[in-house]
């Protein structure tokens, strides 16, 4: 099978066949890349991963010392009348430390899930990515498709403008009846109606490359090969299934779903923690009074500190730990479960992508072999023609066949690579380190923000403001629907070798 000449689709551009090299020019690995750097939706899902590593700082810090420090001002409005020393006011302080020893296993599991679904975000950071890809090379691919069926329906125009013409001459000198002008116009206005609908579709497809690319596409090259095609559906399933991010993030967030089960029965245990604390109180002053007869000063400040072990032991809590653990069970069976319709799923996208890989790439050559016979058709009905053995009708009967083939030849090698970019990306193949966007750069790692992160313990670290990476496309200039350089209609049926 020629899967790599195929894949390369050179010959859907008609695009580069259609259009002269210009000094300015897309190609997708640009397309890609600019989407990789300035994208909106993935810079989200790396910010959104980001919150969740804090996660893990979260839940580490439930088992860490703290300490609080209070302050109070007192004002007594009203003293007890028994009182002989009682004061008008004080101010006190206060410093307390608390220390878990012990908490059935609820933090040290709450960490580990923490850290589970930290994973699980990463993959699904992948699987974000990889979607990303997908929809800008389907949307780099209608882009060039479109251009090459709108050249392709602005030659049948020219083309049935110059039948029209040539039959209304004939018609003049009474060769030709006026039901042949007649059925030539009818052919030409159509021909104009789908001129205008493919005009609109080419603006709608740049539109949508603006969308995910945030830049108007210039002058689109053909794509490169794809590379790391399977050679078998059973491989590309066998792949799928070890590194498809859907998957994978699935398979972590069961098992972190799991370890939810041991945090919640860690309710039911008992809880050890080391306290200490130490205060101090000023009377500033008011602390005073008499006994028999001789004026008492009484110290105005005062001390205190204490040190101890607190056990706490839940002895019934109205049934919330064991409802919290039955909770979580039902949670990690919804999950496991998950992981069997998400495994269904992959298999299913590997499947059908590969299923309609192989059949545009038959459609391909069944198409080439309908454009040649086309051409060779039109060819001999004109010749026909000459000698009054085809009608007008029959001419342009040949030349809307010619013209459909040629679609669906542009269409089928659009489709091909996007049927082959589909299946990469089910099979967990299609992100920027596979296909080599950023050589000799480094690319984003969420690990990175992770690494940096989970051990921290300052509470009073800033964080920078929040700012945006992706990029706005409001100044970027509608799309129209022209084509840059001449359109050279036979140019398109011409596969490269």
């Amino acid at each position: 099978m020629l899967r790599g000449t195929l894949l390369t689709i050179a010959g859907l551009a008609a695009g580069s066949a259609l259009v002269p090299a210009s000094a300015s020019a897309d190609t997708l690995r640009e397309a890609l890349a600019q989407a990789y750097r300035t994208n909106p939706v993935l810079a989200g899902a790396r910010a959104q991963q980001r919150g969740t590593d804090e996660n893990v700082v979260i839940e580490k810090s439930r088992g860490r010392p703290s300490v609080d420090a209070t302050a109070d001002y007192i004002e007594f409005v009203k003293q007890a009348s028994t009182s002989f020393t009682a004061p008008e006011r004080s101010v006190g302080t206060g410093l307390d430390l608390g220390v878990p020893l012990y908490s059935g296993g609820a933090v040290k599991n709450a960490v580990r899930a923490a850290e589970t679904r930290v994973a699980a975000g990463q993959a699904e950071l992948r699987a974000t990515e990889s979607s990303l890809f997908s929809q800008v090379v389907a949307a780099y691919m209608n882009v060039i498709g479109q251009e090459a069926i709108v050249g392709l329906s602005a030659n049948q125009v020219d083309v049935l403008a110059v039948n029209l013409d040539a039959t209304g001459d004939r018609f003049e000198i009474g060769i030709l009846t006026r039901t042949d002008v007649a059925q030539s116009a009818s052919r030409l206005a159509l021909a104009q109606g789908d001129l205008q609908s493919a005009r609109a579709n080419l603006i709608s497809a740049r539109e949508n490359y603006i969308q995910l690319v945030g830049e108007a596409p210039t002058n689109l090259q053909p794509p490169p090969p794809l590379p790391g095609l399977p050679a078998t559906v059973g491989e590309a399933v066998l792949i799928a299934l070890e590194s498809n991010p859907d998957l994978i993030a699935a398979i972590e967030r069961a098992e972190a779903a799991g370890i939810d089960i041991r945090v919640a029965g860690a309710g039911r245990l008992p809880r050890v923690s080391l306290f200490a604390g130490g205060n101090y109180n000023n009377f500033l002053g008011t602390l005073g009074g008499s006994g028999g007869g001789v004026a008492v000063n009484p110290p105005q400040g005062q001390t205190s500190a204490q040190v101890g072990v607190r056990l706490s032991v839940p002895l019934l809590q109205g049934g919330l730990t064991a409802a919290r653990e039955r909770q979580a069970s039902a949670f990690a069976s919804a999950a496991l479960e998950q992981v069997i319709a998400v495994e269904r799923d992959v298999i299913g996208q590997v499947r059908s992508s590969w299923s309609s890989w192989q059949a545009a790439l038959a459609i391909i050559d069944s198409s080439q072999s309908a454009v040649d016979a086309a051409e060779l058709s039109l060819e001999g009905v004109r010749a026909e023609n000459t000698v009054g053995n085809r009608t007008v009708l029959d001419i342009l009967d040949a030349e809307q066949e010619l013209l459909g083939s040629r679609v669906q030849l542009v269409t089928a090698r659009r489709n091909a690579y996007v049927a082959g970019f589909s299946l990469l990306a089910a099979m967990g193949r299609a992100e920027a380190r596979d296909l080599g966007l950023f050589p000799g750069e480094q690319l984003y790692d969420p690990q990175t923000n992770y690494e940096a992160v989970r051990g921290k313990w300052w509470d009073w670290e800033r964080t920078e403001a929040p700012t945006t990476t992706g990029t706005s496309t409001v100044d970027i200039p509608a799309p129209d629907a022209e084509i840059p350089g001449e359109i050279q209609g036979p140019e398109l049926d011409r596969r490269p070798s």
